[in-house]
């Protein structure tokens, strides 16, 4: 016997083994009524061919795929990568495959892409972005069980959910700088999200004097010039990644942090650790919520109600905060 050069099917395994379809599909599934000689002679049948069972196939016939969709809103972002390796470690714990999906930071791509992970067959999908309108995931939801991880503007009843508690995370943030002696802080953003809103508030309520700034060339040299003046003495950045802009823009200046400038990011990144000095920044405890995400999604998978749940952040104290 010789490999074929297309791959082999089951009606091939049953000619070279002399045997019926029938009892070749029954030998490859181990089931009982399969004689000991006929099931050793298909086994090496099918392995001298290269024959391998068509998992996805068996998957289908059974009504499960044992496949859970991740749909992200950027892969370069550090935050939801991690958020992803806590899914993953999750699923595999269950007995459950992850099929990841990128939308690019674009609304119509990731309704697309939603959809897409439905229509190949994922026994649930977990959206790891705050960027889908309430509609597309209550459709979603009509299908199949989804799981938000983070902060959309609205999450309808059938979708489970799970968000990092921003307003605490942004109090821990002040009320550091507040202890280090800092009353002219100032804000630093680059979006309008829910979770950027959320810190924004807190900000607003807790600071005496509150200065905002964009994260775009303008906002932040506007922000510098402050701190030059004597005007900001610290900023909270909604991210480690403005966090992190600010310190080396801070350095291009001439300006020492945290000498000149504190600083607290958000979400301790890979980069909080990185950058130098290191950035103080609101540990969001991104693999458990991605593994939190996975339980919810797999209870529902089982019968179970949508659930909701707040992850509770916490400072993590490094040098960029003095």
């Amino acid at each position: 016997m010789t490999r074929t050069a297309r791959r082999p099917t089951i009606v091939d395994v049953a000619r070279a083994a002399g045997v019926s379809k029938s009892l070749v599909s029954a030998a490859l599934r181990g089931e009982a009524g399969v004689g000991a000689d006929s099931r050793e002679r298909i086994l090496a049948a099918a392995d001298e061919l290269g024959y391998r069972t068509n998992g996805w196939a068996q998957r289908l016939v059974s009504g499960r795929s044992d496949l859970v969709g991740v749909l992200l809103t950027d892969l370069r972002n550090a935050y939801q990568t991690d958020i992803v390796n806590g899914i993953e470690d999750a699923a595999r714990d269950a007995g459950f495959d992850v099929i990841l999906s990128h939308g690019r930071r674009d609304r119509g791509l990731l309704r697309a892409r939603l959809q897409g992970l439905i229509d190949l067959g994922v026994d649930a999908v977990i959206a790891v972005t705050g960027h889908l309108d309430a509609d597309d995931l209550e459709a979603a939801a009509a299908q199949l069980p989804i799981v938000v991880v983070g902060r959309p503007s609205s999450v309808p009843d059938a979708a489970g959910w799970i968000r990092n508690d921003d307003e605490e995370g942004a109090r821990l943030a002040l009320a550091h700088l507040h202890e280090r002696g800092h009353e002219r802080i100032a804000f630093l953003h680059g979006s309008s999200r829910p979770a950027t809103r959320a810190r924004r508030d807190t900000y607003r309520s807790l600071v005496a004097d509150p200065r905002e700034f964009d994260a775009d060339a303008s906002g932040i040299a506007h922000l510098l010039d402050a701190v030059a003046a004597g005007d900001v003495s610290a900023v909270f950045a909604a991210n480690d990644r403005l966090a992190a802009q600010i310190v080396a823009d801070a350095s291009d200046r001439g300006l020492r942090v945290p000498g000149d400038l504190a600083v607290v990011g958000y979400d301790n990144t890979e980069l909080a650790d990185l950058v130098r000095p290191g950035l103080t920044t609101i540990d969001q405890p991104r693999p458990a919520m991605g593994g939190e995400a996975t339980t919810l999604a797999l209870a529902m998978l089982r019968g179970g109600a949508p659930a909701r749940t707040v992850a509770v952040p916490r400072l993590v104290i490094r040098g960029s905060s003095g």
